[in-house]
């Protein structure tokens, strides 16, 4: 799944996702094919991934705590120079 904005939930609901997601984890790394979710045993598919967005400096947003920050690796993305990607197609196009 893909969560949007993660750091705009509250952070005692961040500290349960924390718990469930890492118990999700805990059951992949063991290769288990059923595990128990809460108090609930369900079905796991070892393929499954979980991904955040997040957009830290705004108001409103709140930072992760630590122990759900050790569940995710982290990755920046940065506006594309979109003149240099550009200038690159063109040039692949044969123009100069």
């Amino acid at each position: 799944g893909c969560f949007d904005e993660f750091n705009r939930i509250p952070v005692s609901v961040l500290s349960v996702c924390s718990t469930q997601y890492k118990s999700v984890l805990d059951a992949i790394r063991a290769r288990k094919v059923r595990f128990m979710f809460g108090d609930v045993e369900i079905a796991l598919r070892p393929t499954i991934m979980a991904f955040i967005t997040m957009n830290p400096g705004y108001p409103g947003r709140a930072e992760l705590p630590e122990s759900l920050k050790a569940l995710f690796r982290p990755v920046s993305m940065v506006v594309p120079d979109l003149i240099i990607i550009c200038e690159i197609m063109l040039m692949a196009e044969g123009f100069t």
